[in-house]
């Protein structure tokens, strides 16, 4: 279950030649796919790209209908090696994933398509993730271009130029024998407009007809010498090719006037954030009419000699706009100018910072630093403009700053993870601190407070991986985590094979919620739902086992802290060789939500009876010591002041977003706390028996109050 359908928008998909196309970035990157004739598409989720694999599950029945093949991929690596149905034949396909984590785990497959090169056009959607609002590690797939020499394109975030860019990556593959990686920043994928559409394409060749007449170039396959000839072929053939093609299509594009001292090259993907910092600076409208030169290069590697040249030939100044580290772009374009002679005086990474994110703030001040020393007389009319830094400096936000606590990434409201930790907490209270190697996912969050668990992260599925140096004799185990995406995506060989192979005598928690949760909430092989185009509910606890592992135990309901801990303690105190693998499992609760409450909501409307549980304090009983709160971490769980004026410490208290999970109970009795906590049962529609026996209730609850009450002695406090 992702966390959005798309199932009204992919019907635009239709929409043939001449008609309207409006919606977001993914949706016109769909669009782009199928009319330019792809006959493959695959990929593996993950932001900003996720709600592409969506939109393309959702549309999978109208594509299967056009002749185009979709399957979401195990991992990046398994989407890379779908291209090579590219290699022998005329036939284009696409992959998709995540960069730069997930071309770092397609970089082999990479290496092997980008060798041998390919015959039908063969398309990588890379979701840049980079910035502020990024999750991984920063890094540019700018490197992966360079290294494999694979053609990167960088197109203008608006919705024809992106369509156009597809189209023509797939016409610039076929024109020089390369793979290409279209690039999409976050801001691409979710921007919104429109473009005029064409016809979907079938396949001009098809799978179908590729397996019933085979092929065999034993040239394009790696393997010396052919190997060798490879890395020629792609020097002295493919790239002229291919500077060829993007020059003769003019992919590149030039905006403002013809001439001037000054110009600015940039990034397609810049385009936006340039456009509005000129807009702050006076040289430019929002809707681009610059009075700055630009050449924006939609296609970022290679880069074409006489473009460059040709631009900067008569100008004393030119503005390299690169986003990230190092600058390989003003790097190449210096190499350029310099052998054909001009001395265009080159700024880049002099006026804008090295690392991080470009911003419109960022590169208003680059680029007025730049004007300030290269055309002084064009901010002479410049308006007048806050520094962001000052309002940051004032005191108002610095004692904003200091009232109010950092919100770091945490887990959501009832989520099944959450107690893991908890139970995690308790053992180490009796047995001390472990080492514990963390993972990718939702479980990374337990880094944070309150649990504080987790030492070291090193990827997708590699949580056990990272502790085996750890395997050796010592008086205490290793502890590992990894989720059931990353345990499917790389684990089961990486981690569980190599713990098994090695006899790991480290402690391996396997934390599954049915879904590839962090990604977005897509099936995966172990999800519990039946779905009639995949096969699913296959057992972690079984593969594991297939593979050798001996000790395992299986949770079915992580919320009973009790049991995690009491498993846990077994696992790390045992004599029994070979990893000890605990399977926890419950279903992630935001899916969960998001699978009930509408049906909940629509019992409601239809007069159903639809119960509604959720949990409470009782703050007669609550002691105020919030141990639960630190074994607990749940949004919804928090402080109270109380109106007992015997009392000085706030009691806990739960809010309305609680979704009854129990988990603040359960901590709370295997913790050996208190027993404030009560659940509360809120049934919408009752029925009349129901309601009758809630009146009953009432009356002898009321009946018993009143008794009790007409037996207190009350002081006499009237004046003696």
């Amino acid at each position: 279950m992702a966390e959005r359908s798309f199932a009204r928008e992919v019907e635009d998909l239709r929409l043939g030649a001449g008609q309207e196309f409006r919606g977001e970035g993914i949706l016109a990157i769909t669009k782009a796919l199928l009319q330019s004739g792809v006959a493959y598409v695959g990929g593996y989720q993950g932001a900003p790209i996720s709600h592409l694999m969506d939109v393309l599950a959702d549309a999978s029945g109208y594509m299967a209908d056009l002749g185009v093949h979709f399957e979401s991929s195990a991992s990046e690596a398994a989407a890379a090696a779908m291209l090579s149905a590219s290699v022998m034949y005329p036939i284009r396909g696409a992959v998709t994933w995540k960069s730069t984590a997930g071309t770092n785990v397609a970089s082999d497959a990479l290496s092997n398509l980008s060798s041998g090169g390919v015959t039908g056009g063969a398309v990588i959607v890379i979701g840049e993730d980079y910035g502020e609002g990024s999750s991984i590690m920063q890094e540019r797939s700018h490197a992966f271009a360079m290294k494999s020499q694979i053609w990167l394109a960088d197109p203008r975030p608006d919705l024809p130029t992106m369509v156009r860019i597809v189209e023509k990556s797939f016409e610039l593959s076929e024109a020089s024998n390369t793979p290409v990686m279209v690039e999409v920043r976050i801001r691409a994928c979710h921007v919104h407009g429109r473009f005029v559409a064409k016809d979907n394409v079938r396949p001009r060749y098809t799978l179908r007809e590729a397996l019933e007449n085979p092929q065999r170039d034993v040239n394009r396959i790696v393997l010396p010498p052919a190997s060798f000839i490879h890395e020629k072929l792609k020097i002295e053939k493919r790239w002229p090719a291919a500077v060829a093609f993007i020059k003769s299509e003019k992919l590149n594009e030039r905006f403002g006037p013809a001439d001037g001292d000054v110009g600015i090259m940039l990034q397609g993907g810049m385009y936006n954030g340039v456009i509005r910092a000129l807009q702050q600076l006076g040289l430019s409208d929002a809707h681009g009419s610059t009075r700055v030169p630009l050449h924006v290069l939609n296609i970022t590697y290679p880069l074409v000699p006489e473009e460059v040249i040709d631009f900067c030939r008569d100008r004393r100044a030119v503005l390299i706009v690169e986003e990230g580290q190092p600058e390989f772009i003003e790097q190449a374009i210096s190499t350029v100018l310099r052998r054909a002679g001009l001395e265009t005086r080159l700024h880049g990474k002099d006026v804008l910072p090295m690392a991080g994110e470009y911003t419109a703030t960022v590169l208003r001040a680059g680029i007025a630093h730049f004007l300030e020393e290269a055309a002084p007389a064009l901010l002479g009319n410049r308006p007048p403009l806050s520094d962001p830094s000052k309002l940051l400096q004032s005191p108002e936000i610095r004692k904003l700053a200091e009232d109010v606590p950092p919100r770091p990434p945490g887990f959501c409201t009832g989520c099944p993870e959450r107690p893991i930790f908890a139970a995690m907490k308790l053992v180490e209270k009796e047995l001390g601190a472990h080492h514990v190697s963390a993972d990718i996912g939702c479980h990374l969050f337990s880094i944070l407070p309150p649990f504080n668990i987790g030492t070291t992260t090193m990827g997708y599925g590699l949580g056990p991986a990272g502790a085996s140096a750890f395997n050796v004799p010592a008086g205490k185990r290793a502890i590992s985590v990894m989720g059931d995406g990353g345990f499917w995506h790389n684990g089961l060989a990486t981690s569980v094979g190599n713990a098994v192979y090695n006899k790991h005598d480290g402690v391996m928690l396997i934390v599954d919620n049915f879904y590839s949760a962090a990604t977005g909430g897509q099936d995966i092989p172990s999800s519990r739902a039946l779905s009639p185009k995949r096969q699913t509910n296959n057992s972690i606890a079984d593969a594991v086992r297939g593979i050798g592992a001996s000790w395992v135990r299986h949770i079915d309901r992580t919320y009973d802290v009790a049991q995690v801990r009491d498993t846990l303690r077994e696992a790390l105190t045992t004599d029994a060789p070979g990893p000890k693998i605990i399977v926890a499992a419950s279903e992630c609760m935001l899916n969960k939500q998001r699978r009930e409450r509408p049906l909940r909501e629509r019992e409601e409307r239809e007069g159903r009876p639809a119960l509604k549980q959720r949990f409470g304090v009782d703050e007669d009983i609550c002691t105020g010591d919030h141990a639960c709160i630190r074994l607990s971490g749940c949004p919804s769980l928090s402080v109270k002041v109380t109106d007992d004026p015997l009392r000085d410490d706030p009691v806990a208290t739960i809010d309305n977003s609680c979704v009854a999970c129990g988990n603040c109970g359960e901590v709370a009795d295997a913790a050996v706390l208190c027993p404030s906590f009560y659940r509360a049962d809120v049934l919408h529609n009752a029925p009349g028996w129901t309601r009758l026996w809630d009146r009953l209730r009432r009356r002898i609850i009321s009946a018993l109050q009143s008794r009790r009450e007409a037996r207190r002695y009350l002081f006499d406090r009237s004046p003696a």
